[in-house]
């Protein structure tokens, strides 16, 4: 169980700023797929940010499994980025990126629709289709159990967004891996989601 109790969190911290994130508490299950719905602007990325320990709350925590989400090490909860350009670094070949992740696993990257030869190109050399998969690949790493999707195929053909999406929901399914998932498209989120939580 992926828990957030209690967060709050605001940018600045001043006594009189604005919560960005106030008093919200949920919960996400091995296996399910939960869509966030909000206006923009009303911190649904602020939020992912928390859930994957990318900022730490004001007050309240974040739990995986029970256990506060690790300073060292790979993290359970792993987040896509909306813009795979800015979550590489763009001197290292996409073999190297790939890597991070852990070990090589081709039958996915197979499914995934990774062509081996884009390994050894630069991330300018590529889509942001092709992109976005390399980083779907490297947060599906062996010790993941809750996936973060902000957006992620948001600045994606229609085909390559349908494509991505079936290749998620077919993982994470076999996995049992938990995945919170944000979008615009309330369509995107009833063909996908589980469930569906209001902020």
């Amino acid at each position: 169980m992926l828990e957030a109790k209690n967060l709050m969190f605001s940018y600045e911290k001043k006594p009189s700023s604005r919560m960005v994130i106030n008093d919200i508490s949920l919960s996400i299950a091995s296996g399910e797929r939960v869509g966030i719905l909000a206006p923009s602007g009303f911190g649904k990325t602020t939020l992912l940010k928390l859930l994957g320990g990318y900022l730490s709350p004001d007050s309240g925590c974040v739990l995986a499994d029970g256990q506060p989400l690790p300073n060292k090490g790979r993290c359970p909860v792993q987040l896509i980025w909306q813009h795979p350009e800015k979550a590489v670094d763009p001197r290292l070949r996409m073999g190297k990126t790939l890597a991070e992740g852990g070990p090589e696993d081709p039958d996915m990257e197979r499914r995934l629709g990774i062509v081996p030869e884009w390994k050894n190109r630069f991330p300018q050399e590529l889509s942001g289709g092709e992109l976005q998969r390399f980083c779907i690949a490297r947060a599906l790493g062996p010790g993941t159990k809750y996936l973060l999707c902000d957006e992620i195929s948001t600045m994606l053909d229609l085909i390559t967004q349908g494509q991505i999406w079936q290749f998620l929901m077919e993982e994470t399914g076999k996995r049992g891996i938990g995945m919170v998932i944000t979008s615009h498209s309330s369509e995107l989120l009833d063909h996908v989601c589980t469930r569906q939580i209001r902020l």
